[in-house]
């Protein structure tokens, strides 16, 4: 099992899929990898060489943020909103939506299970 940015990623999947485990790599920046490297699309995991690991390793490192580095900036980016108030801040805060959804029916994913409220049936 070949170990990326921290990430173990499966051995039996192909490496364009297999590079998508580790968080801040989707579909197009895998390819990009694969691309850079020389690795063809078909290859497997289990088939690649350690210097190819290797130099996938090195690839990324030099050339994407990713993992825990990433994961750090996000929230990093949150809580800046959060301190200086703005409404994007404030909704964070509120633990809402933040990108203009409505909320008066939906947004249970953000919201939370239903509080249910004494004389609100109609």
């Amino acid at each position: 099992m070949a170990r990326i940015a921290g990430v173990n990623i499966p051995t039996n999947k192909r490496v364009e899929i297999a590079l998508r485990y580790i968080h801040g790599i989707g579909p197009a920046k895998a390819r990009e990898i694969t691309d850079k490297i020389g690795i063809e699309s078909h290859r497997r995991v289990a088939d690649l060489t350690d210097a190819e690991v290797i130099q996938i390793r090195e690839t990324i490192d030099a050339d994407y943020l990713v993992e825990g580095d990433l994961r750090r900036e996000v929230s990093m980016n949150i809580k800046r909103l959060m301190d200086l108030g703005c409404y994007r801040g404030l909704r964070h805060r509120k633990r809402l939506p933040v990108r203009g959804q409505r909320t008066h029916t939906n947004a249970r994913t953000r919201k939370g299970p239903a509080k249910p409220i004494a004389g609100k049936k109609k």
